[in-house]
């Protein structure tokens, strides 16, 4: 039986769930590969994580960087593969869809989507997408959300663009099948990361009628995030998934699961509508 690879490749490792997965990774004895975006990022991670971590500068959405991390790799490797591919680089950027700029729905679905698939599609070869691969086909786990099945009011492009990953996913895993090529979906619910902090200016929304109903949204979002899973906690989990020997085609890792996950999937839409319209002050105006 060929080997099972230990090196692991993860997109967007400088904080957050990237960051987590990949120290729990080096934790138990992998080789990991992990993508930042600025030299500052590579030399920080490299002191810290060791000689088993080898950071790789480029952007996903950088279509030549990506390609060239993919050449580096395969020659670093010289053969022997890649055992997983961890899609975890991503934004979320808060604004009302009425008034949200195009520019900032675009890059969610530049960075979320196109460069999720765009990453794929560069190391499939080392994940065992050619003949004669030396060792046994590799697994790629996508980092969707609970927002990827639940939609929430004022995170419309995140909500839509990890929607678009969920469905490309369940493509993706019925053709790589023929490979052997596992993908599996993780869906966090909160998470202590700094993703939600990054993109939870009002500012621009301050004119709108949106904006009192945003400001209850965020408090929201803050209490969530205090009560959310760490880093840690999701680097271990996503690890032992990675680990499974017959793993599910979907993990919801949610805090609070019957009330943040399960609940909201069974209940009539206009029953959770009316749930976030309290949550958020998102009410129909009265009849005058």
């Amino acid at each position: 039986m060929k080997p099972v690879s230990k090196n692991i490749l993860i997109t967007g490792v400088s904080t957050g769930i990237g960051y987590g997965a990949a120290k729990y990774f080096l934790r138990c004895g992998y080789t990991v590969f992990g993508s930042v975006r600025t030299q500052t990022d590579a030399n920080r991670l490299q002191a810290e994580f060791g000689e088993s971590f080898t950071p790789l500068l480029f952007d996903v959405t950088d279509a030549e960087a990506v390609t060239k991390a993919a050449q580096f790799l395969t020659e670093r490797l010289a053969g022997n593969g890649l055992g997983g591919l961890i899609n975890n680089a991503g934004i979320a950027i808060g604004g009302p869809l009425q008034y949200q700029p195009m520019d900032v729905f675009w890059h969610h679905f530049e960075v979320n989507v196109l460069g999720l698939v765009q990453v794929t599609q560069a190391f499939l070869p080392l994940l065992g997408a050619r003949d004669n691969h030396p060792v046994q086909p590799g697994r790629i786990l996508n980092i969707s959300s609970v927002n990827g099945q639940v939609a929430i009011p004022f995170m419309g492009a995140y909500v839509g663009s990890k929607h678009a990953v969920e469905g490309l996913s369940h493509s993706l895993r019925r053709e790589l099948v023929l490979l052997g090529i596992k993908v599996i979906i993780i869906g966090p619910g909160a998470v202590k990361t700094p993703i939600w902090g990054k993109g939870t200016d009002m500012s621009p929304y301050k004119n709108t009628p949106y904006y009192p109903a945003m400001q209850r949204f965020l408090k929201q979002v803050e209490v969530s995030e205090s009560k959310g899973f760490s880093i840690d906690y999701l680097g271990e989990r996503i690890v032992k998934i990675y680990e499974t020997d017959r793993p599910r085609v979907r993990y919801a890792l949610v805090p609070g699961k019957f009330m943040g996950w399960i609940l909201p999937r069974l209940l009539p839409a206009w029953v959770l509508d009316w749930v976030l319209g309290r949550i958020s002050g998102l009410r129909e105006p009265k009849s005058s």
